[in-house]
C-alpha cells in the first residue's frame, strides 16, 4: 500500500496544472498525457464511486454525518491503489466536518498546497462557476462555501479563500510544499524543480523541461481544444482560460479590489499579494495593530 500525498488547493488556483506536471513527470512519455487521463494518475478525493462501495445506502440518502464518516476510509481505501506514493487532488480545506477529518492524515505522507492571488481566484472562479464577478467575491469570504452532492461527486467543503489557505500554510511542516501560482508562471524551472526535489526525485533537466513544456498552459488549452476535457464545467466555455496573473488590473473595478483586500488582507499581505497602490485597502484597525508590535 502507498501513502497519499495531497495536492491541494482552492479552486481555480492551479491543481490541474500541477496535476499534469507530476503526470508528464513521471510517467515521462513521448507525448503530452491527455487531459482525460489525470484521473488515472491522480485521484480525486471527491469522486463518488469510492463512497459508494464503502456505503450500504444510495449516497443521496445518507445524512451529513453518515457521509462524513465515510471519508476517512475512502482515504484508506486509496492507498491501496498504487505500491508507493497515492497522488490525491483536493479542493476541501484542511479541518473537520461534521466531527470527522476532510483529509486522513493517518495515512498521509505530505501535501503540495498551490496558493493564487485572491484577486485573480475570482476572475477564474465567476466563469467556472456561471456567477458574476461580484458574486464570486461573495464566495471568497464566505466560510460555508462548498460544493453539493452532484452526480459523479461528493460534497467538497472549501470554507473562504483565507480559511482555505490558513487551514493548509499555518504550519510549517517538512512534509509540506507550500507554492505561489505567480512564482509557477514566473520562475517554472525553479519552482518545478522544487516540487520534485520535495518528492525526493532527481529527474535529468532534459525529463524535467519536457514535463513542464508538456504542462504549460499553452500546451494545456490546446489539448482542450483539440480533444476537449471531462471537467470542464457545464457553465463554462472552457476550463483553461488565458493562465496569466495580474488579469485583476485589467478587469476588477477599485471598489472589488479594495472589496477582497478588506476581506482577505491577513492571508494576502502573508503571500505578497497586497497591490501597493492599494495598501490603504487594508483596515485601519491591522496598521494600528502592527504599529503596536
Amino acid at each position: 500500500m502507498g501513502a497519499l500525498i495531497w495536492l491541494a488547493s482552492y479552486p481555480k488556483s492551479g491543481n490541474t496544472w500541477m496535476r499534469s506536471f507530476l503526470h508528464n513527470l513521471l510517467r515521462n512519455p513521448t507525448r503530452p498525457v491527455p487531459l482525460d487521463e489525470l484521473d488515472k494518475f491522480c485521484l480525486g478525493e471527491s469522486h463518488s464511486a469510492w463512497y459508494r462501495h464503502r456505503s450500504q445506502k444510495p449516497l443521496e440518502e445518507l445524512t451529513p454525518e453518515e457521509l462524513a464518516a465515510l471519508r476517512p476510509l475512502v482515504h484508506r481505501d486509496f492507498t491501496t491503489v498504487f505500491p508507493d506514493s497515492v497522488f490525491v487532488k483536493t479542493h476541501n480545506f484542511l479541518g473537520d466536518w461534521h466531527g470527522y477529518p476532510l483529509h486522513n492524515m493517518e495515512v498521509t505522507a505530505g501535501a503540495i498546497y498551490i496558493v493564487r492571488n485572491p484577486l485573480d481566484v475570482a476572475l477564474s472562479m465567476a466563469p467556472h462557476y456561471g456567477l458574476t464577478i461580484d458574486e464570486a467575491i461573495d464566495a471568497l469570504a464566505n466560510e460555508l462555501a462548498g460544493t453539493a452532492m452532484v452526480e459523479g461527486h461528493v460534497p467538497e467543503m472549501h470554507a473562504s479563500w483565507s480559511t482555505h489557505v490558513r487551514s493548509w500554510t499555518r504550519h510549517p511542516n517538512p512534509q509540506l510544499l507550500v507554492l505561489r501560482y505567480e512564482d509557477l508562471l514566473d520562475k517554472p524551472r525553479k519552482s518545478f524543480k522544487r516540487v520534485a526535489e520535495f518528492l525526493g526525485l532527481k529527474p535529468t533537466s532534459e525529463r524535467l523541461e519536457r514535463a513542464i513544456k508538456f504542462s504549460s498552459f499553452k500546451m494545456l488549452k490546446a489539448q482542450e481544444q483539440r480533444e476537449g476535457f471531462k471537467e470542464r464545467s457545464s457553465k463554462a466555455a472552457a476550463f483553461f482560460r488565458e493562465g496569466r496573473k495580474d488579469q485583476w488590473r485589467e478587469k476588477l473595478t477599485p471598489a472589488q479590489i479594495r472589496r477582497i483586500i478588506a476581506d482577505h488582507h491577513e492571508q494576502m499581505a502573508r503571500f505578497g499579494y497586497i497591490p501597493a497602490d492599494y495598501a490603504d485597502a487594508v483596515p485601519a484597525s491591522v496598521h494600528s495593530a502592527s504599529s503596536d508590535d
